[in-house]
């Protein structure tokens, strides 16, 4: 089971952002040693987020995914997607002025089998949080077509400040991060 993030850690934040490259790899090579899976991942997360090299990004996760499991917490995804960066940016437009019991959720795609592959994302909204849905989607319940066809796993750190809000507005977020994701060139479900 995979450790879900804490409050104060969101990789959104970017905690590791001013560090140079050479601390950034020392980091990551104390958290191995340690089997430090959040702060792995955040090591991880940056490189993504500078624009490393796919290669080094993936090396980095299957490392980190060997030597620390248990602790990665759930914001970190389990494989590479070159547009994750572009899905934080469009995300972090997004706000909530209202507190509720709705929650925003990504699934990331399988499209390995189209040209515009090999990734999409879908966008939802929901009273439960995104693995539960995602579980939920993958059972058939209340599916959607593309998330039971496609889906492969839940995308939890860009839209973590966009729980526990107003359904009112999450109605309208799901809209708009929808088109965002769109206007990137990204293939998007969802977001009705």
């Amino acid at each position: 089971m995979r450790k879900p993030a804490s409050r104060n850690s969101g990789p959104a934040a970017r905690p590791l952002a001013a560090l140079a490259l050479a601390q950034l790899s020392e980091r990551f090579a104390a958290a191995l040693t340690a089997a430090d899976g959040e702060a792995g991942a955040h090591c991880v997360h940056e490189l993504w987020m500078r624009g490393e090299p796919p290669m080094n990004v993936e090396s980095a996760l299957a490392r980190l995914w060997e030597r620390a499991a248990a602790t990665i917490p759930d914001w970190l995804p389990m494989r590479y997607v070159d547009w994750l960066p572009a899905v934080y940016e469009a995300a972090g437009q997004c706000a909530a002025a209202r507190k509720g019991r709705t929650h925003i959720y990504l699934v990331l795609l399988d499209y390995a089998d189209s040209a515009r592959g090999p990734f999409g994302i879908y966008v939802g909204m929901s009273r439960y949080r995104a693995a539960l849905r995602f579980d939920q989607h993958k059972a058939g319940i209340r599916a959607a077509g593309s998330v039971l066809k496609r889906g492969m796993e839940a995308l939890t750190g860009p839209v973590q400040h966009l729980q526990f809000i107003a359904r009112q507005e999450a109605a309208r977020i799901e809209i708009e991060l929808a088109e965002a994701l769109r206007a990137r060139g990204i293939i998007v479900k969802g977001g009705h």
